[in-house]
């Protein structure tokens, strides 16, 4: 009887191990790529990732089970746009983002964006903000891994400002986003925050003169598309749009 016993709780317990085994093996993990860059060009004022875009798809992601890894070009904590910490611009998930000492600390020690190998993940997701226009567009090792995700047939995204990062992205010869359709901060909602003048180049000519087939909503009304594995959103609003077509592709 005691042999039975002990049969059964080491069956349990093996059980149990697999299980958590397979659990952990299944989780979908995803890699946030956030900027390092805090200058707002020559204005002398700061810039840096858009609090919503990064917390809205976040805890989308978080709740459904999904592991988030956070890397940025110089590593350490990345930026915030000061005006996405206003109170003004408050929402449900930036409330939980500002209470979330978890996430602070893990922000902290962000990942040096060239340590980061696209084997280890399921998809890529970048927020926006103005910080990326001068950091992640140029950068070597941004553009190399978006282009690995895309060959290796897993899901990149977008929202806001961050689709710009796709400007210098090739997949062999051609630019990424030649004849896809493909959204992101239009030209009048860049006059509407008055930094037409202020940024390198506006988003919507830049992936509009590589080929891309650009759409958009209403100025800051959620609008988000999706063109096989590219998925963009156009402004803080679609955030949570971008997120969710990000998950139905995991799933």
């Amino acid at each position: 009887m005691k042999k039975t016993a002990l049969a059964i709780i080491i069956f349990t317990a093996f059980s149990i191990s697999a299980t958590a085994q397979k659990s952990k093996k299944s989780m979908k993990k995803v890699l946030f790529v956030v900027t390092s860059n805090d200058k707002l060009g020559n204005t002398g004022e700061k810039t840096g990732f858009w609090s919503e875009e990064f917390a809205a798809p976040y805890y989308e992601l978080l709740d459904q089970g999904v592991e988030i890894t956070i890397a940025t070009p110089l590593g350490g904590q990345p930026p915030i746009d000061p005006k996405s910490a206003d109170p003004a611009s408050a929402t449900e998930d930036t409330k939980r983002f500002d209470a979330d000492k978890t996430l602070q600390e893990k922000l902290k020690h962000t990942h040096k964006l060239s340590t980061i190998n696209q084997k280890d993940y399921d998809a890529v997701f970048y927020p926006g903000g103005h910080g990326p226009l001068w950091d992640l567009v140029e950068d070597k090792n941004s553009i190399a891994l978006i282009e690995s995700f895309y060959t290796h047939n897993k899901p990149v995204a977008f929202v806001c400002h961050a689709p710009a990062v796709l400007k210098n992205v090739k997949v062999k010869g051609e630019f990424l986003v030649k004849d896809k359709k493909v959204t992101g901060f239009t030209n009048s909602e860049e006059e509407g925050v008055g930094l037409t003048k202020v940024v390198p180049f506006l988003l919507e000519d830049a992936l509009t003169q590589n080929g891309a087939k650009f759409s958009k909503g209403a100025d800051w009304q959620p609008y988000a598309v999706e063109d096989g594995l590219l998925i963009t959103g156009q402004n803080p609003a679609s955030s949570k749009l971008v997120a969710g077509k990000l998950l139905q592709q995991l799933n």
